[in-house]
């Protein structure tokens, strides 16, 4: 039980044999070369491979432990190179309500599969919190690149083609691992549920916080003691364009109609390269308050955590204009121009019209849910 060296985190030791591995691997350095280098013409890739293994190899010399790689090179290379090419302006907020010297849960909502808990990382090591270890399925780990660059990015793996009893067992070990590591200082990221939420709708899944109080039960600890031990901070997360959204959006119209969708291989990989690569406009993250007691049990507390990640979320123009434009009213006119609304909806010319409602949806409902949390907001 006390062995997670399959699920953990590559600990500092390993870090510099892992960076060599990577560092041979066309397939990671291509990636990165498109990331920091979009504008170079494919014809060169090969130049621009040997470039970016050079980079990075000067950078190497002074890589010794996972704080060292995520500064220098995912941080200082990779996410200010994206955020160069595909961001006009990257903010975020809260941090009056964090302590730098306390480790958190960080919940947030879910819209891309290596975005969220990356630039909520890059976020914090920018205000000079500590990086926090978050949670990747194992769906991601296709080959044994994936699994290096996951786990040298403090990832924790999550076992989900698991029997019914394994993986019952295997949470009650995430459980353990989860208390541990906030208890010695770690924070932990996980997302309000298992999936993206394609529809805009951002829910929080109680069990994930059963999933945590689960194997301190056992150990006499009550709910509101577990809040204390491990205070959790909601974490709203929004996106001015998603790369994903039609994507998202066929995804859930193809469910609408045949009853189930079944991913084809690779096929996360590629949403996360899309997310990584295309236009995404402008991206806020914003802290909550730490929920550190006064909820006795999961679905209050997921509630709360729902309450403010609604409230806390960014809306952008994109949100607006998509709501007006499905609602058939101007309520929020003065919030965009009609050249940005023109440019926005010719995003989706040649969609069917169900295709486009419900891409615009998964724009509108962001403002409807926050809508209705300042209206229940207003009453307690």
């Amino acid at each position: 039980m006390d062995d997670y060296t399959d699920i953990a985190p590559y600990p500092d030791e390993e870090i510099p044999r892992v960076l060599e591995h990577i560092l041979n691997n066309k397939d990671f350095l291509s990636g990165v070369g498109e990331i920091v280098y979009p504008r170079i013409p494919y014809v060169l890739l090969k130049v621009k491979r040997n470039y970016v293994r050079y980079k990075i190899k000067k950078l190497a010399k002074d890589i010794k432990t996972i704080d060292d790689y995520q500064h220098k090179l995912l941080n200082g290379v990779i996410i200010d190179g994206m955020l160069e090419h595909t961001v006009d302006e990257f903010t975020s907020g809260g941090y009056e309500h964090l302590d730098p010297e306390r480790a958190y849960l960080f919940i947030s909502n879910h819209r891309d599969i290596a975005l969220d808990p990356t630039l909520m990382n890059y976020a914090l090591a920018k205000h000079n919190f500590p990086f926090t270890e978050i949670t990747f399925g194992d769906n991601l780990m296709v080959n044994n690149i994936m699994g290096d660059i996951i786990r040298m990015n403090r990832g924790v793996v999550v076992k989900r083609t698991l029997s019914l009893r394994d993986r019952f067992i295997e949470s009650n070990r995430l459980s353990n691992y989860f208390v541990k590591r906030i208890k010695e200082g770690r924070s932990m990221w996980v997302a309000q549920k298992s999936g993206r939420a394609k529809d805009g709708i951002d829910e929080t899944n109680p069990a994930i916080i059963k999933m945590l109080h689960m194997s301190q039960k056992d150990k006499g600890t009550s709910f509101e003691e577990l809040l204390q031990q491990c205070p959790i901070v909601p974490v709203a997360i929004s996106y001015q364009y998603d790369p994903c959204d039609i994507r998202k959006s066929r995804e859930l119209l193809y469910i609408k109609m045949k009853g189930y969708y079944k991913k084809k291989k690779l096929e996360d990989l590629v949403s996360v390269f899309r997310g990584v690569r295309r236009w995404k406009g402008n991206i806020h993250i914003q802290f909550g308050t730490p929920i550190t007691g006064g909820f006795s049990n999961a679905e209050e507390t997921a509630s709360e955590i729902d309450r403010q990640i609604h409230l806390n979320y960014r809306l952008w123009d994109s949100n607006y204009i998509a709501y007006d434009v499905l609602h058939g009213t101007a309520d929020y006119k003065e919030h965009y121009s009609e050249a940005k609304k023109i440019k926005f909806l010719l995003r989706y010319r040649g969609l069917t019209q169900e295709m486009k409602e419900y891409v615009l949806g998964s724009y509108a409902n962001p403002l409807i849910k926050q809508k209705e949390a300042a209206a229940r907001n207003s009453t307690r």
